[in-house]
């Protein structure tokens, strides 16, 4: 893993540590669990049945959904949220407010590749109950 790569995944993992991101370790007594902390030394915590175990972020890969997984009521959301964003002088953003991120974190969508460079899994389809009633 590149440093450049590992700087995206701990950007990312960080905007995402309260929502609960399901990992897998490189660690067969820890292979999978919730992220419960990162580090400034690029250090990943995660939960697991037995314990919380501290790994290099390089030993850890989320699960994350596809873009292309979102449902159409997720869409209709999504552009609703990203739809009623303004900025601090009233003009018009779209697709950059910080809203909009929230929402995709939230949900475990891959909005920044991370699955098609290796940093990240395919979420099962169940894996996360997101959104439903």
């Amino acid at each position: 893993m590149t440093q450049e790569d590992k700087e995206l995944l701990l950007q990312d993992l960080c905007a995402r540590l309260l929502y609960g991101v399901k990992v897998t370790t490189t660690n067969p007594a820890a292979e999978f669990g919730i992220m419960s902390g990162i580090s400034s030394k690029s250090k990943i915590s995660v939960s697991t049945k037995d314990a919380d175990i501290v790994f290099e972020c390089t030993e850890v890969k989320p699960y994350f959904r596809p873009m292309s997984s979102m449902t159409e009521e997720e869409k209709k959301e999504f552009h609703h949220i990203a739809s009623l964003q303004r900025n601090y002088l009233g003009d018009d953003i779209f697709y950059t407010h910080w809203q909009m991120y929230d929402w995709l974190n939230k949900n475990m969508f891959d909005y920044r590749g991370l699955i098609v460079k290796g940093l990240a899994l395919v979420a099962p389809d169940d894996m996360y109950e997101i959104n439903k009633k």
